[in-house]
């Protein structure tokens, strides 16, 4: 079962750098956001980087990525926080740190921008505000279910089951939960299965003689 955690704290690090700073990151961001108006403060979020389809800051490319680190409330953070912790590490030891990051960052550009564009859609007189690694950490999920249907000698049969009762299970709590952008959950998971089979073939790992 590769989503079940044996490492200590110590191994945890030196396996996955990157989850590792992407969790320090989440959480360093948080306290800022704490220490200047809250975490659930409108202002500061947008202040700090999150997505909005505000006239003044809709054109910001910054906050494609920025928002990625921020989260709306303590309980936002930990349930981001855990699945980072609990299913990523496995992505990042299979395609190596950079090719990971790759595809954790642009699989949650991939989700800002198709949320961006179902607001624009949406003919709303409301102002948008997202933030959150949500689509960054579906990408993970759409890569490993690139990995469950196309790559399935390298992922074992309880693990598979896993991914598709965590994958049920999220796409149900992301129209089914108040104030979540399932925009943003949907496209990262589409984003994160097609730029795994993309990086694959582009960015092969070299195996060592």
């Amino acid at each position: 079962m590769i989503f079940i955690r044996y490492e200590n704290w110590k191994s945890y690090l030196k396996f996955y750098p990157v989850t590792s700073l992407i969790i320090l990151a989440n959480i360093i961001m948080f306290m800022v956001l704490a220490l200047n108006g809250g975490s659930t403060n409108l202002d500061t979020l947008l202040r700090f980087g999150a997505m909005t389809d505000a006239a003044a800051e809709r054109a910001e490319l910054w906050r494609y990525v920025a928002s990625i680190f921020l989260h709306n409330g303590f309980t936002h953070l930990l349930f981001n926080c855990f699945g980072l912790l609990v299913f990523a590490p496995p992505l990042e030891r299979l395609m190596g740190w950079w090719r990971y990051a790759l595809l954790y960052v642009m699989g949650g550009i991939i989700g800002n921008i198709l949320s961006f564009g179902a607001w624009g859609s949406a003919h709303e007189e409301v102002v948008h505000v997202s933030v959150g690694a949500s689509g960054a950490i579906f990408a993970v999920y759409g890569a490993f279910l690139y990995i469950a249907l196309f790559q399935r000698t390298m992922m074992d049969e309880g693990s598979r089951r896993t991914l598709y009762g965590l994958l049920t299970m999220g796409i149900i709590m992301s129209f089914v939960t108040p104030n979540v952008n399932w925009t943003a959950h949907i496209g990262g998971l589409i984003g994160g299965f097609f730029l795994y089979g993309l990086i694959i073939r582009v960015l092969p790992r070299r195996r060592s003689r």
